[in-house]
């Protein structure tokens, strides 16, 4: 599924980079890929819970297009955002639907470049798709079905000041 008010996927890490730095020329703000401390924030909303709504799983469907109400129905796509209900801080789709990108490096030790994703997908378990549960993969190679990306916004430009 495809159109306006669906998440954009098969997108690489390195092309949501591109994509933030067109936006950020085009409006003359800085656009980015959260930090991963961001995107957790954000998605917890204040909370201390597995999902954003607590710990019960069986509200998950309320919130979030996953395993049980997607993927297991025969509706193996994206789904339009905004259906499901948001966080305490007025953010959709933070569990489930597809995964978002985040700026930081995985372990460079380990995995080199390899950068974090968040959030879980549209054919992911209830597990997968907790506030914690984190994922990483190849920043230019990897694209897949569920997996997008979220823009975050600088509030405050730096200047350089001599």
């Amino acid at each position: 599924e495809e159109g306006t008010n669906y998440p954009a996927t098969y997108v690489s890490w390195n092309e949501a980079i591109e994509y933030c730095q067109k936006l950020s020329a085009k409006e003359g703000k800085t656009y980015r890929l959260p930090t991963e401390a961001e995107w957790e924030y954000s998605c917890r909303a204040g909370t201390r819970t597995a999902w954003t709504f607590g710990d019960d799983e069986t509200a998950l469907g309320d919130y979030a297009w996953y395993d049980k109400n997607a993927n297991g129905i025969g509706e193996r796509y994206p789904h339009q955002v905004r259906q499901k209900k948001p966080n305490a801080f007025g953010l959709f789709d933070m569990h489930g639907n597809v995964w978002e990108w985040c700026s930081d490096i995985y372990d460079e030790t380990v995995y080199g470049s390899y950068r974090i994703f968040r959030g879980g997908g549209w054919c992911d378990v209830e597990r997968s798709v907790m506030a914690t549960t984190r994922r990483r993969s190849h920043p230019l190679k990897f694209k897949i079905d569920d997996l997008g990306f979220r823009i975050a916004r600088n509030m405050i430009e730096s200047t350089n000041s001599e």
